[in-house]
């Protein structure tokens, strides 16, 4: 998924999924947790964030392309991955120590964050901090980040890619 439009090429027969999360329509996430008491598992917004977050859960590789600003994930993607809570549960678990919620049939993922712009190395470190905080509540079972600058993206992307494809 990805905060811009991209030029990239998926197999007709894979099972990848490309979001251009700046096509969609993704509302804030209101805090309500209608997803943890009303409608477990599911957003009361009825918008394009229902067709997103499901196949995050169900995947066991991901890759999030988001401009980073101020050492975190863009707007665009941020308001994405707040709206997937619902693949979560309101109940809390010891995990290494830390407490983190009960995922709901979340499968394991490999993630890869390409992290684009003109990045100094505080946010690169800030971000870094940021990712591996949330690797536990995202169900990482491991995340590598590329830095990059915003001409390279694609290529960044296309690499990822076929390496998947082999």
């Amino acid at each position: 998924m990805s905060d811009k439009p991209l030029d990239i090429s998926i197999r007709q027969d894979s099972e990848t999924r490309y979001f251009d999360l700046s096509s969609l329509k993704i509302a804030n996430c209101m805090g309500c947790f209608g997803c943890w008491t009303k409608t477990p598992g599911k957003c009361v917004i009825r918008d394009d964030a229902t067709k997103v977050y499901p196949c995050i859960a169900k995947s066991d590789k991901v890759l999030y392309v988001s401009r980073l600003k101020y050492g975190g994930y863009d707007t665009i993607m941020k308001t994405m991955l707040e709206r997937a809570i619902p693949v979560q549960q309101a109940f809390i678990r010891i995990h290494n120590g830390e407490t983190h919620h009960v995922q709901r049939a979340v499968v394991p993922k490999e993630a890869t964050i390409i992290a684009y712009g003109n990045i100094s190395d505080e946010e690169k470190d800030i971000f870094r901090q940021l990712v591996a905080r949330n690797a536990s509540n995202m169900s990482f079972s491991s995340h590598e980040i590329i830095f990059t600058t915003e001409s390279m993206v694609e290529d960044q992307v296309k690499r990822i890619l076929e390496k998947w494809e082999k």
